[in-house]
């Protein structure tokens, strides 16, 4: 999947190698429109219990309640663990379908298959809502696994975008999304062809769309849904890749003067595009990148297996250091939220061209302008915990 690689385009190929501080003013005015964000988030996944989705004082645990290896996890007895749950349990139904032993991926403390047998029959039995429950769950099932190394790294966002279509082309609805073309011997089209009309007339449109600035947003991503014409709302669903090399055009706006580093985000270069309507599709084909799209009716971000994603428990993350599947425990600083800090469980749920490294996430925000919004400019710093099952041996949740 590329969900992901928003994150060079809001980092405009430069926000990996260094640390982005925003101005503290423009910080209290993003927090002061995001207040009511991880509510939101939330709801989407489960019960809320106060507007940054912890739970109310009243219902944490004491230390003494908390098993001893968790203790040192900042936040824990704070988070809202039961809105986890449902990303565990899609891990879960992932492994009823895999054969007996087979490895989550190539870290060893993830475990196999048949160390997570018990976990999935434990998750499937939670009780809906029941964060006391999930704490406890994990708690058992689970060791805190440090993966990070004391190593800080960029945790960036990304959101299923929302666009406008048509069956049909119309006057209104005349920019294609295209299906998966076959490989010929010679590669596919970069962008500036296909833009050109290198796959024109083929049968290949998907849909039409009433905003290009819209369609390229929606490669960024890699999924959405379309409101439809008709009426009906259907999902779009990465389905491939032209096999050029992604270039970030914010790079092109920070080269030609008109915005810095420390401004870049998605919504700068939407802005942009906007403004510039007459260089928006030469600059867009600076990236040669293109990605190729499915429909299918059912509507909701997807991940790396074809998993539904979670709101703001649903992590990209590079798969040759973080299995997919593995809750991790997050802690990043400087975030787009109330404090600037979240600490909560999240599940390797995705991957992206442009999530690399061993300490590297992309967060799932939803859908709407407020996840659009939140995504667009988070460029956070900290890092993560694997959770390892219990089951293994000392000796092997040690080695990687």
């Amino acid at each position: 999947m590329l969900v992901a690689e928003c994150a060079m385009a809001a980092a405009a190929g430069v926000a990996c190698a260094r640390e982005m501080k925003r101005p503290k003013e423009r910080q209290l005015l993003r927090l002061s429109l995001l207040g009511g964000l991880l509510a939101t988030l939330a709801a989407c996944a489960g019960t809320v219990q106060t507007v940054d989705g912890q739970r109310s004082t009243a219902q944490r645990p004491t230390w003494d309640q908390v098993s001893p290896d968790f203790r040192h996890l900042a936040g824990w007895i704070d988070d809202d663990h039961a809105q986890a749950v449902p990303a565990v349990q899609r891990t879960c139904g992932w492994v009823k379908n895999q054969p007996p032993g087979k490895a989550l991926g190539q870290l060893r403390a993830a475990g196999t298959t048949d160390d997570w047998r018990a976990i999935c029959a434990a998750a499937r039995d939670l009780p809906p809502g029941d964060s006391e429950a999930a704490r406890r769950f994990f708690e058992t099932f689970f060791t805190p696994r440090d993966v990070s190394n004391g190593e800080n790294g960029l945790f960036t966002g990304y959101y299923e975008i929302e666009l406008h279509g048509s069956w049909t082309r119309t006057e209104r609805y005349n920019v294609p999304l295209y299906r998966m073309p076959a490989r010929g011997k010679r590669g596919m089209p970069t962008r500036a062809r296909i833009e050109a009309g290198a796959l024109k007339g083929k049968g290949l449109e998907l849909m039409w769309v009433d905003d290009p600035v819209d369609a390229f947003f929606l490669e960024i991503q890699g999924s959405g849904r379309a409101i439809m014409a008709d009426g009906s709302v259907v999902g779009i669903h990465y389905a491939g890749q032209n096999g050029h090399s992604y270039y970030p055009i914010g790079r092109h706006i920070i080269d030609r003067g008109e915005a810095t580093p420390e401004q870049m985000s998605l919504q700068l270069i939407r802005r942009w595009l906007k403004d510039h309507p007459a260089e928006a599709q030469r600059v867009m084909n600076l990236n040669p990148s293109y990605v190729f799209f499915k429909v299918k009716p059912e509507v909701g971000a997807r991940g790396a297996r074809n998993m539904e994603l979670t709101p703001g428990r649903s992590l990209a993350v590079d798969v040759e250091h973080i299995p997919l599947g593995v809750p991790l425990w997050l802690e990043v600083r400087e975030a787009p939220v109330p404090g600037g800090a979240i600490n909560r469980l999240v599940v390797a749920q995705d991957t992206g061209g442009a999530i690399k490294g061993p300490v590297r996430g992309d967060l799932f925000w939803g859908h709407g302008p407020q996840a659009e919004e939140g995504a667009g400019v988070m460029k956070a710093r900290g890092h993560y915990t694997m959770l390892a099952p219990r089951s293994l041996s000392v000796q092997t949740a040690q080695r990687k």
